[in-house]
């Protein structure tokens, strides 16, 4: 389902970062400038001994939602302080590890149209640069508070065992959508959720607001990452500038094929389930159409329509102006992008 690695060299990652394309977040764009110094000024240190390494990750930091997200919450509430600026750059950075493990993971050759670092330096490098990046942000988050350190880490202990629940999933051909939420309720959500706590909370919100903006980024990250699982399937390669079809490869059941799997006479499920284990010629195509047969796309789109007005209606707390609508223009971007 994949295709050919693109030939650009890894010291080639030169260059600002890639701003959101199909977004605008003017309101904060000073502000997501300052998180980035922040994140560039806390690697500095490496750039003469690991430069190149260093450079290619601004090809992991693409679209800023996380960050965006985290200080969009806070100037809707009328107060965006340094504390912000660096919780931004913190979860950024968590976000980069992930990112940079995730592709080990999968086996991925490109993120963002450029070879992933693992393609370009090995396992052993990516693992201890998204292990550095995880203890800098650490690091930058006990600058703030205590409050700050519990959350995040709360956040980042979600994240991994969402990480690590599907990993010890993959070759589960009978998981449920009770499970698959679980394992994207920590993967993905757990650190949007977290931005929209840190936010709220730091701009000195009342306690239900911070968790009705809390409720807003896990919407959107279940959201998002529904969007992302589908793309996987029928996404352009091009488009979303990374390697696709690697759920299917690596076993790892998402939710339109949880349900198509359902939704199948038993002995067409069966027969399914065993094309996905054997990894048989023409998986792609055989798995689409059961998708087209069962309607299990548009059932996973749907869910993700769900969530994602959800997460909308989450954003009633805040008053009306230029950061609530870009917040909710959001919601309808996490599940209609194509990359």
């Amino acid at each position: 389902m994949g295709t050919a690695m693109l030939t650009v060299p890894p010291a080639a990652a030169a260059g600002a970062p890639p701003r959101p394309a199909g977004l605008a977040f003017a309101p904060v764009a000073g502000d997501i400038d300052e998180a980035d110094r922040i994140f560039d000024h806390t690697l500095s240190q490496y750039r003469s001994p690991f430069g190149p390494l260093i450079e290619h990750l601004k090809h992991y930091r693409g679209k800023r939602l996380r960050p965006a997200l985290l200080l969009l919450t806070a100037k809707a509430l009328g107060k965006v302080t340094p504390h912000h600026h660096t919780l931004a750059a913190a979860v950024e950075m968590i976000h980069t590890a992930t990112l940079v493990h995730d592709d080990v993971l999968d086996e991925a050759e490109l993120r963002r149209h450029i070879p992933t670092v693992n393609s370009g330096w090995g396992n052993k490098v990516s693992i201890l640069l998204g292990d550095m990046l995880f203890t800098h942000a650490f690091h930058l988050t006990s600058t703030v508070d205590r409050r700050a350190c519990e959350i995040i880490g709360e956040a980042t202990n979600r994240v991994c065992a969402g990480e690590l629940r599907q990993v010890t999933e993959r070759g589960n051909l009978n998981l449920t959508e009770a499970d698959y939420f679980a394992v994207i309720d920590g993967k993905t959500a757990a650190l949007t959720e977290c931005c929209g706590r840190l936010g709220a909370l730091f701009a000195g919100a009342p306690e239900e607001t911070v968790e009705r903006l809390a409720g807003f980024g896990r919407n959107l990250g279940l959201a998002f990452q529904i969007a992302d699982d589908l793309l996987d399937l029928v996404g352009n390669e091009e488009a979303a500038g990374k390697t696709l079809g690697t759920d299917l490869e690596q076993q790892k059941l998402t939710l339109p094929v949880i349900h198509c799997l359902n939704r199948l006479p038993s002995v067409e499920a069966e027969g399914l389930r065993a094309a996905v284990r054997g990894g048989e010629p023409g998986l792609g195509r055989r798995v689409l159409a059961a998708l087209e047969k069962t309607q299990s796309l548009a059932y996973a789109r749907r869910r993700a329509e769900e969530i994602a007005r959800t997460a909308r209606h989450d954003l009633e707390c805040l008053p009306r102006g230029e950061c609530r609508t870009i917040l909710e223009a959001m919601t309808d971007w996490s599940i209609k992008r194509e990359k």
